[in-house]
């Protein structure tokens, strides 16, 4: 019996999440008092086996809904030079890779989140502007080590459509990156992918040199209202996604579609058959494939 054939046992949510910390002190302070999170459970230990691993102290902080936060601290360990100075930096992915590596916390409601900026802020921390990506709203902080916290909401729930387009998007990056790697090369921007997407949904009754595909779903409907309305394009509905055509280069802008820059830079994301002449903050050119 191979592995896809056996069930798939089911998952109750996260139990907790876990980063080293070299200040036990602060990283203390900033969860239990700061942002008032009880202390539930904490692991002091002589190592934990192979003479190598230094004793330590692993401690939990409630989350909510039963899931925690945990830190382990290594008794007389030196921070990494990758670690230096990270708490004293402002609460925007300066380095994504770092940064990647984050705790988000659920709240439900718009007021929640104000209520939580508005608690941090008094504390003396920095916290991000809210920032919108898709399907939530969210604010940063960083902790006394310098990792991202994040409060988000939901603005919508997720729907078996947004699984599709998530599954076709993969799709696209693989093969775009299979055959990069065939070529001896890699792929390195996005557009590779949005253009392989493309030609996945592509269903042959197709054939304008521009082609935008967009999802249903609210996030983006600006873009689909202001193509309806425009004279230079057409639009064509096709199974969870409009198809968006256009003859001649077209031009949009952020501000007038009404979307947050976070949006705005993923607005190509259900699949694009065109050269991005411009994208930056506030409008984007799009022309035939030369």
């Amino acid at each position: 019996m191979s592995a896809r054939d056996l069930p798939t046992p089911t998952l109750h949510g996260v139990d907790h999440t876990a980063r080293p910390t070299w200040k036990l002190k602060e990283t203390l302070h900033f969860y239990r008092d700061l942002l008032g999170l009880p202390l539930v459970h904490v692991i002091s230990a002589r190592g934990w086996g192979p003479s190598t691993h230094p004793d330590f102290l692993h401690f939990f902080f409630d989350a909510g809904q039963g899931a925690t936060i945990a830190f382990f601290y290594y008794l007389g360990s030196e921070p990494p030079a990758s670690m230096q100075g990270r708490a004293e930096r402002p609460p925007t992915p300066d380095d994504h890779v770092f940064d990647a590596t984050h705790t988000a916390w659920q709240v439900e409601t718009e007021a929640d989140l104000l209520q939580w900026k508005h608690r941090l802020e008094a504390q003396g921390l920095k916290v991000s502007a809210e920032t919108r990506h898709e399907v939530i709203e969210s604010i940063y902080v960083r902790d006394p080590n310098g990792y991202f916290i994040e409060f988000t909401r939901k603005l919508r729930p997720l729907t078996a459509l947004d699984a599709r387009d998530g599954a076709l998007t993969l799709q696209a990056a693989v093969e775009a990156e299979d055959a990069a790697r065939a070529a001896g090369t890699r792929v390195t921007r996005i557009d590779d992918v949005w253009a392989r997407k493309a030609a996945l949904l592509d269903d042959g009754r197709a054939n304008a040199p521009i082609r935008l595909y967009v999802p249903q779903v609210d996030e983006f409907s600006s873009l689909v209202a202001e193509a309806r309305r425009r004279g230079d394009c057409t639009v064509t509905a096709q199974d969870g996604h409009d198809r968006i055509e256009a003859q001649a280069p077209i031009e949009f802008g952020r501000k007038a579609l009404g979307l947050k820059p976070a949006v705005w830079y993923g607005l190509f994301t259900g699949g694009l058959h065109g050269r991005i002449e411009v994208l930056d903050r506030d409008r984007v050119v799009i022309a035939p494939v030369a």
